[in-house]
């Protein structure tokens, strides 16, 4: 997101980039962000709890008005349990310490997509599409 907000700032519209994966958004330099330390996902808040989803929105229009220095990141003290437990389900290898095994289908240069009607979409004539 970091990236697209650089390029909807240079056409002058100001933006803040919500971020649950802090180096990530670090490395793309966004002109603006906000971290939380949750499952990615739900950056902006719990399910059914409005008032981390306010803090969130609120801290991001707050950042969106004060921030001064390009690439600045606001990380809130917002915690998305009482402990990181539940970040072992997501963050780290299963079985023991051993390597989790990538389930992931091998990457490939051809384009896939999910549904026919996604393949028709495309317009051969985009200059940015991928069209083999």
């Amino acid at each position: 997101m970091g990236l697209i907000a650089r390029e909807v700032e240079g056409r002058g519209i100001a933006t803040v980039s919500l971020s649950s994966a802090l180096s990530i958004t670090a490395s793309v330099n966004p002109p603006r962000g906000v971290y939380t330390d949750y499952p990615l996902g739900r950056t902006a808040g719990k399910p059914h709890d409005p008032a981390s989803q306010d803090a969130i929105v609120r801290a991001a229009i707050d950042v969106l008005a004060t921030a001064s220095t390009p690439g600045t990141i606001r990380e809130l003290d917002l915690h998305w349990s009482e402990n990181d437990a539940w970040k072992d389900g997501v963050m780290r290898p299963q079985g023991g310490g051993e390597k989790a095994e990538d389930d992931r289908a091998e990457r490939t240069d051809v384009p896939q997509y999910q549904f026919d009607a996604d393949r028709e979409a495309v317009d051969p004539a985009c200059p940015t599409c991928f069209v083999p």
